[in-house]
């Protein structure tokens, strides 16, 4: 199978990022990272990037508040110097511009610590456990204008235990979003994934069950 090209949008540590590598280099994801971009020169996303020999570039956003399609014709220049098929935002602390939608669509995907509808945005551990919620987890979607509102492609459950903080209830979800980011990419690279609406349809996916969850 072809190794699809991916351009990756950071902003911090990149643990989603390591896990997109790792996998890729077991054999288990079917792409091939062409590069990472940093809004933030002094991310460790770049020095990650740097150790597998990936092109790591900073692009600072410095100068562009409230020139945000601006900076996002920077980010599609440099996406498509690399002849990206698959932008993949992994702790890209910025909202994305119909500018770079537009250039890629239906072709960005994010990942977000939390069971989306529910808890968008900043804070969501905390939310889930302050609105009492018996479960959390992690959804990867397409990105659209939006914030984490795009049409979903895959979730993770975690159970919230009553013990949890948030930072430990966090670093469950990161386990699986470790999982899941790389699942929905290996999907779109099989070319399985169709956008209706608002829905994904997954060729070959479920049409019944009975599975569920209870917690407690």
């Amino acid at each position: 199978m072809k190794r699809i090209k991916l351009g990756v949008l950071v902003s911090g540590r990149g643990s989603n990022l390591q896990a997109i590598i790792d996998n890729i280099e077991n054999g288990l994801l079917s792409a091939q990272v062409a590069v990472v971009i940093s809004d933030q020169a002094d991310a460790f996303s770049l020095e990650r990037a740097k150790r597998h020999n990936i092109p790591a570039i900073p692009v600072s956003a410095a100068g562009y508040k409230g020139k945000r399609d601006a900076y996002d014709a920077l980010l599609v220049k440099e996406l498509q110097k690399h002849h990206v098929e698959l932008v993949c935002l992994a702790g890209f602390m910025r909202i994305i511009t119909p500018t770079l939608l537009k250039a890629f669509p239906n072709r960005v995907m994010n990942i977000h610590p939390a069971l989306l509808p529910s808890f968008p945005g900043l804070h969501v551990q905390k939310a889930a456990i302050e609105h009492g919620a018996k479960f959390s987890g992690c959804t990867v979607h397409f990105v659209d204008e939006g914030m984490d509102t795009g049409p979903i492609i895959i979730q993770a459950v975690v159970p919230v235990l009553d013990s949890d903080t948030e930072d430990t209830l966090s670093a469950r979800i990161l386990k699986q979003e470790h999982k899941v980011y790389s699942r929905a990419i290996q999907l779109y690279a099989e070319g399985t994934l169709k956008v209706e609406g608002r829905r994904v349809i997954m060729t070959g996916g479920r049409t019944s069950t009975d599975d569920h969850l209870i917690n407690p």
